[in-house]
């Protein structure tokens, strides 16, 4: 038997070695557990692999990204086997590793119930332990027909074969522009044939390699994404490299579960979704909307003081405004079906910039006005599906803090460092401070418009920019908007989820379309270019972030109820009523609770409404002109003297900081 020589590429260290013909890739690493796969070549190959001469190979960890989707790919096969077995009129769809996890979903006459999933869980539990092996084979298309000819929707895929990854979310998992490929389950000690489903892979080598999932949740899901196919029932699953992650992660989702926006919003009486109003249209509550208008002038002072000017514009326009931007052609599928109208189709507003372009032309602009930077909260409406709408982090009427800046080429330099720089730090004064940066750049795409000279230009000035703030840059290839590139601000919450906040986009584009131009110092008419800016994104999803990140427990700037007033007996409400007008005069948000609930009742009520200040008095207060504290976090501190007691809340409110 010959032997070949292979290189083992570990991070910068090459490793030369000998083998004999016929060795797999697992010989390499026998003994290390933690190696799930190879790169050879750059492609993903199993174990079973057996290397070439001069392969290059390099070991795949399963704690790596590869190899967590190779470890939740494989679990979701696990599932599809478990839940055939269980239900054997159940037909497969497609079952790709996800953040976080995977899913599988399945043709079956009725909906999954929980129970179902704890049966389904116990079967991939029984499966797990077998050891099957995951073992890979090429085969033809009229193969793989016969084979999965009782599954429509895998023969569907194989009819698509290099176009499904287009067609179908997830369907790269499933088949390529290559070679089809099926992978067996077999048995560890018989080698029969348990189950097999279309796939690329790579695998785990076997279903023991699974050392910890559980099974989240199902719900309903279109073929292929559209509501013209059939409805199928996705079953969602979590998988990690051990029991502690696990359990990490369902501790997580706990907490998050714990920080919902929806269920805090409800509990808290900050904005409802009334049925009346459709899906995805929010309506605040006076709590809600005090929090609401905290976040917006807050916002204004600080553009005022950046030089901004305040424009607004309606929420319909003729079709005519977004053919000429762009929009229409290439976002239609986002936008509310148009109104006919005297004759003419007009849509709701679903951005702002086309209008900012009209008030930029509306008269003839010198080179001495620029930059200019016109700022609007302005009102747009999305056509969102009903399965990805979710409370006020995803709706289908949201306003936007919109500005769009237009200045010289020789100005968009300064203008887009000191716009980062401005961005971020009005994101740190509302208590986000975790960040990193994500430049969104074109591909080969057609979807984008204008010259590559351009986009170039517009990408290099973003890269500089971002560089300068010191923060990690992150590459975002093909994620541009349709007229130019981007740099996306992303926080990181209380709990470490990462939240996109701010885009700054670059658009030579859309002055052209307008024919916007300014008389430069030479009195020729110059092009400006147009920098598109959103710092909430929306109000109402920066709202639920916030909401989120802080739990409910707003620092006391914008905390809805800033302090309550909890008397000991009824003999001290009227005490408690002077302190709030005083706090109320100092501009301040105080109530008292009058109410008849005992003192210890009214203590937990404004605990559970996480109003940050709550003062106390009682006959000993009242004697020495004073109050006493009792925080969120339920430490107190009495005897504090009526004007200490409110320049301390003032401060608070002052250096919107957190108590």
């Amino acid at each position: 038997m010959s032997d070949v020589r292979v290189i083992i590429q570990r991070d910068s260290e090459r490793e030369e070695r000998v083998v004999a013909t016929g060795t797999t890739t697992a010989d390499l690493f026998t003994g290390d557990r933690s190696i799930v796969a190879v790169r050879v070549g750059g492609q993903l190959k199993d174990l079973a692999y057996r290397p070439a001469e001069g392969d290059e190979i390099e070991p795949v960890g399963i704690t790596s990204q590869d190899g967590l989707d190779i470890l939740r790919h494989s679990t979701a096969h696990v599932m599809a086997q478990a839940v055939q077995e269980l239900f054997p009129e159940a037909k497969l769809g497609i079952g790709p590793p996800i953040k976080d996890g995977f899913y599988y979903d399945f043709d079956v006459e009725t909906p999954f119930h929980p129970d179902d999933l704890k049966r389904i869980e116990k079967k991939m539990q029984e499966i797990q332990k077998r050891g099957q092996r995951f073992s890979r084979r090429a085969v033809t298309d009229e193969a793989a027909r016969e084979e999965l000819s009782a599954e429509p929707y895998k023969l569907e895929l194989i009819g698509l074969k290099g176009s499904a990854a287009d067609a179908a979310e997830g369907a790269s998992a499933e088949v390529g522009a290559g070679e089809l490929t099926i992978y067996d389950n077999l048995d560890a000690k018989t080698g029969e044939l348990c189950w097999k489903d279309l796939c690329r892979g790579p695998h785990l080598p076997t279903t023991r390699n699974i050392p910890a999932f559980k099974l989240m949740r199902s719900a309903a899901a279109y073929w292929r994404g559209s509501e013209k196919n059939p409805q199928l029932q996705r079953i969602y699953g979590t998988a990690w490299p051990t029991k502690d992650e696990l359990k990490a992660y369902l501790d997580f989702l706990a907490e998050a579960e714990k920080r919902d926006h929806r269920k805090l919003g409800a509990e808290l009486d900050l904005f409802s979704f009334p049925d009346e109003l459709g899906s995805g249209l929010a309506v605040f509550h006076p709590r809600g909307g005090v929090i609401r208008k905290e976040m917006e002038q807050y916002s204004r002072k600080r553009h005022e003081e950046a030089g901004y000017e305040f424009v607004n514009t309606p929420h319909i326009t003729k079709a005519k405004l977004f053919e000429t931007s762009g929009h229409l052609p290439h976002y239609m599928d986002g936008m509310f079906p148009p109104m006919e109208f005297e004759g003419q189709d007009y849509y709701l507003k679903a951005m702002n910039c086309p209008m900012h372009n009209l008030v930029f032309r509306a008269r003839g602009r010198s080179y001495r006005e620029l930059p200019l930077r016109l700022f609007e909260f302005g009102t747009v409406y999305r056509y969102e599906k009903s399965g990805v709408v979710h409370g006020l982090t995803r709706a289908r009427g949201f306003t936007q803090d919109d500005s769009h800046i237009y200045c010289t080429k020789e100005q968009m330099a300064d203008e887009l460092d000191n716009l980062l720089t401005f961005v971020l730090d009005l994101l740190r004064d509302y208590g986000l401070s975790d960040f990193y940066l994500e430049l969104s750049t074109r591909d080969d795409s057609d979807k984008f418009m204008g010259s590559d000279d351009q986009w170039e230009e517009a990408t290099e000035e973003l890269r500089k920019a971002a560089e300068k703030q010191g923060l990690e840059l992150v590459m975002d290839p093909g994620g541009a908007a349709f007229y130019g590139p981007k740099i996306s601000v992303q926080a990181r919450d209380a709990i470490g989820r990462t939240w996109q906040m701010s885009t700054i986009q670059v658009d030579f584009n859309q002055p052209a379309r307008f024919n916007l131009e300014y008389t430069a110092a030479d009195g020729s008419r110059q092009q400006p270019v147009m920098i598109h800016r959103a710092l909430f994104g929306s109000i109402e999803r920066f709202f639920a972030v916030l909401l989120e990140h802080y739990a409910g427990a707003f620092p006391v700037w914008l905390a809805p109820v800033q302090a309550v007033g909890i008397p000991i007996g009824d003999t001290h409400v009227p005490y408690l009523e002077e302190f709030a007008a005083q706090a109320k005069a100092k501009g301040l948000r105080m109530e008292v609770d009058s109410s008849s609930d005992r003192m210890q009742k009214k203590i937990r009520n404004a605990q559970k409404s996480k109003i940050p200040f709550m003062v106390i008095a009682g006959d000993e207060d009242v004697a020495n002109g004073a109050v006493s504290f009792r925080y969120r976090d339920g430490s107190q501190k009495n005897g504090i003297p009526i004007d200490q007691a409110l320049a301390e809340i003032a401060d608070a409110v002052e250096r919107r900081i957190q108590v």
